[in-house]
Formats: structure tokens, sequence, C-alpha cells
């Protein structure tokens, strides 16, 4: 029994360690359910996020004027690319207000290939999830629960958190 305790011991402690040193995340105690979450693709037509359960989602909230956003999208584009995510959907959504031109020109300026344009105009989502800045990302496993949030930017190219990640696909 007692080196049972220990290893449950040592194995819950080195996976928190594993966790605690990737920058910004915060794990949450507690999945946390959402219902109803909806926003806009660049041709304003409306996207349910119930519609991609069975997916590992990541919703990445960004605005053109953010300049952490604009440091972190390259790796958060190459993220969509990574072998070991196949089952990842990533939803970078604007809150900024900005008009799709603009948002468009930020992906075009930063050389962003892979990820669609998404908007939250009303800021309902952003609500929704009480985010207190940007950029913010939010993390929801397979049945449609967030399990984590990633606060400020992060390089998604990370070895660390691609292996963590991928515990989740």
């Amino acid at each position: 029994m007692r080196i049972l305790i220990i290893f449950i011991f040592l194995f819950t402690k080195s996976f928190a360690n594993e966790v605690s040193d990737i920058k910004n995340i915060i794990i949450n105690k507690d999945l946390k359910k959402y219902e109803n979450l909806t926003f806009l693709d660049v041709k304003r037509k409306e996207i349910k996020l119930s519609d991609y359960k069975g997916n590992l989602i990541l919703i990445n909230f960004w605005a053109t004027w953010c300049a952490p956003c604009k440091d972190e999208m390259p790796s958060l584009d190459l993220l969509l690319l990574n072998k070991r995510l196949d089952n990842l959907k990533i939803f970078p959504i604007n809150i900024g207000q900005d008009d799709s031109d603009k948002a468009l020109k930020f992906f075009e300026d930063l050389k962003i290939e892979n990820l669609d344009l998404y908007f939250d105009y009303s800021i309902s989502l952003a609500k929704e999830f009480k985010l207190r800045g940007i950029p913010t990302s939010i993390l929801i496993n397979k049945e449609g629960l967030e399990f984590a949030r990633i606060i400020g930017s992060i390089d998604f190219g990370d070895k660390m958190f691609i292996d963590w990640l991928s515990n989740y696909n």
C-alpha cells in the first residue's frame, strides 16, 4: 500500500510539474460545460461549436492591435499542421471589432496560410468564457468541455506543449 501511494504521488507530481512548466497554461480542476456557443466565419455564416464535438478544439481570441497576438499567431498557424494533433480544430476568433478586410490583411502580413478567420463581433462568446484579456486560448476536449486555457501568448510549437496537448487528441 505504501509503495502504491508513493507511486501515485510521484506520478501526479511529475505530471503536475510537466504541465506547470508550460508557460501561461491553467488546467481546470473542474471541467466547464457551455451551451449554444456560436461565432461567425469571414462570410458571416454562423458556426456552432457543438458541431465539432468529438474533436479537440482550441479557440484563440485575438485582435489586430494586440502585439502578443501577432507574436503567437504564426506558431498557431503551424500547430494545425502537426500530425500528432490530427483531430485538432483551431478557431482563431477576432474580438477586436476589426472588419474582415483588416483581419485578412493581418493574416496576410503574418503569412498565415492554414487557419481560417472567425469573428465574435458582439463579444458574446468572449463574455461567455469570461475573458480577462487577449490573447487567450480555450482548450475543449472531445466531449465539448473546457479542460484548460492559456492566458497570454505562448509558442504553440513548443515541444512540451505539443506533447501535453497530444494526450487529449
